[in-house]
């Protein structure tokens, strides 16, 4: 399975495009929020599976603030994360997620990377696809491959 992870888009799509283009044969789309108006856009030109969040960009959204879904056997809850005030640090995010019972958390909101791994918990966020903020500002996304055996492995990708 390989599951593309992307947030901050902000309804600009040119950089998803080329994503796509380079990706290819997803079985899964994540957005983890200010996609501003453009879940109709992903919608229209992927075929995967997609879950899509609102983010604090997302005025008048009817997208959900959270969700939680399994990947295989592991529980993945994904939201924005301005609620969980994610710019001072992933520790209310990663709260919220342990007492969710989650495995895999995911967030966007901060326009930075972020990869923490232990053995209870995966929290991450794929940086964004648009206004990136973190030094060398290359707009990043991040993808999940799950095996036979429903291990995870992550890849942060950046585009040039």
């Amino acid at each position: 399975m390989k599951i593309l992870i992307i947030s901050d888009t902000h309804g600009q799509h040119g950089n998803l495009d080329r994503i796509l283009e380079q990706e290819q044969e997803l079985d899964m789309l994540i957005h983890l929020g200010d996609v501003e108006g453009g879940e109709f856009y992903i919608n229209a030109v992927t075929e995967c599976e997609t879950h899509i969040v609102r983010g604090n960009n997302d005025f008048f959204s009817d997208l959900p603030k959270e969700e939680e879904f399994y990947i295989g056997r592991h529980k993945a809850f994904i939201t924005h994360g301005h609620a969980y005030n994610v710019s001072l640090g992933p520790e209310r995010i990663r709260e919220e997620g342990k007492a969710r019972g989650a495995d895999l958390v995911m967030f966007g909101h901060t326009h930075k990377p972020f990869l923490e791994q232990d053995v209870e918990m995966t929290v991450l966020n794929p940086g964004s696809v648009s206004y990136p903020r973190q030094n060398g500002r290359q707009p990043s996304y991040m993808i999940l491959t799950m095996d036979g055996e429903e291990n995870l492995k992550f890849e942060q990708h950046f585009l040039k």
